[in-house]
């Protein structure tokens, strides 16, 4: 019987390397149609919300450089507008939501006497008006940070946290008299002023000239004015670095080119 024999690398039944190769057939017209569309659109969505951010990015910029130049800070504040896309929000006219927020704002004389260490603003409905140095929100939250460094150096004494919540210590102290430090509860008072209240001796000896000093700091409440005008204090919290005081307002208009802002609805609402 006649047998053939093949060579050890040619087995029967295995491809040959060149039976390896793959065809691959160019994609029907309907594919590639689709394909084509699918890139276009994938195209014009990117172009489309690269568009919207730089109408975003301009409004950031407005809003940042006329708060900068109404209440005087040394840096532009960060300012991010919300929601998307931001053309169809600046064409009708009202900006859904913007978040501010500023650091040291500096005090000014007896208008303005504490600075702010840190103020975020949240504005909702900010419509543009006919006035381009003129803007008016729906409503406003506000919290400025005051650390108790910036405090201290407002008020004289050296003001930390205290040992309750809602408590500040303050200490002073006099080369012959010795120091003594007293602790204040921190309320809001009417007039968007912060009230220290209920003080007593937690060390040292309350001797007339250190008492004099304390009666200086903290027997008349201390306006805050370093935010926007016609929002209203709720709130005063003490934190392990400062007080926060929480602002709102509804129906403010703000004139950055003038420091100031009035509520035309009723901001106590």
């Amino acid at each position: 019987m006649d047998q053939q024999f093949r060579p050890d690398d040619e087995r029967v039944g295995e491809p040959r390397y060149a039976d390896s190769a793959v065809y691959v057939s160019p994609p029907a017209p309907r594919r590639r149609r689709l394909i084509v569309a699918a890139a276009s659109l994938v195209a014009l969505l990117a172009g489309g919300v690269a568009v919207d951010r730089v109408a975003a990015a301009r409004a950031e910029s407005r809003t940042a450089e006329a708060f900068q130049d109404g209440m005087g800070t040394a840096e532009r504040p960060s300012v991010h507008v919300g929601g998307f896309p931001v053309l169809t929000q600046l064409a009708e006219g009202s900006l859904r939501h913007v978040d501010l927020t500023a650091h040291d704002i500096p005090a000014d004389g007896t208008s303005r006497p504490l600075p702010v260490t840190k103020l975020t603003v949240g504005l909702d409905g900010l419509e543009t008006s006919g006035d381009a140095d003129e803007a008016h929100a729906r409503s406003v939250d506000a919290t400025a940070f005051l650390s108790y460094e910036d405090v201290s150096d407002a008020l004289g004494p050296d003001v930390s946290r205290g040992d309750e919540p809602g408590r500040i210590n303050a200490t002073v102290g006099l080369p012959l008299a010795g120091d003594v430090t007293v602790s204040a509860a921190v309320s809001a008072a009417s007039g968007n002023r912060i009230a220290f209240t209920d003080v007593r001796v937690v060390q040292g000896t309350l001797f007339p000239p250190l008492k004099a000093l304390l009666d200086k700091a903290l027997e008349e409440p201390v306006p805050v004015r370093n935010v926007p005008e016609g929002l209203r204090l709720r709130s005063v919290t003490t934190t392990q670095d400062g007080i926060d005081a929480r602002f709102t307002g509804r129906s403010v208009t703000f004139r950055p080119s003038s420091s100031s802002a009035e509520s035309s609805a009723g901001s106590s609402a």
